[in-house]
């Protein structure tokens, strides 16, 4: 399956996209649900990984190739980019191990309210504290 989670600069998750099949791209998983789009219209900055290479815009993708053959430059923006994805992916960590999304197996629709259901599960726990 594919899901794109939209989280704030502090790791905190905020939105949960229709899932999709899994053989979708990130990218195109993205454009499909206006993500990409609607950041740009609002221009508000976003940094992804290595699956959203080439979406430009307001989407910060880190440059690609193998660390010694980046320029210093290049690597100062990718770790840079890393420190400010590390709370992202702490989130993302968190919701993965919910043993429900790793072992899903049923129909895009279903998982999408799944999806749901975990990510304001996560909300209430994260409040809660």
């Amino acid at each position: 399956m594919n899901v794109q989670f939209i989280a704030d600069p502090f790791g905190r998750l905020l939105w949960a996209s229709p899932a999709l099949p899994g053989a979708v791209h990130d990218v195109r998983a993205a454009r499909e649900h206006g993500i990409i789009n609607a950041l740009d219209q609002a221009r508000i900055p976003c940094w992804a990984d290595k699956g959203y290479q080439g979406t430009r815009g307001t989407v910060r993708d880190p440059f690609r190739g193998r660390w010694e053959t980046l320029s210093r430059g290049q690597q100062a923006v990718n770790r840079s980019q890393a420190k400010i994805r590390a709370l992202v992916e702490q989130a993302m960590a968190t919701l993965k191990n919910w043993r429900l999304l790793r072992k899903i197996r049923c129909s895009t629709t279903r998982i999408t309210g799944l999806a749901q259901a975990v990510l304001t599960l996560h909300h209430a726990s994260s409040s809660a504290g």
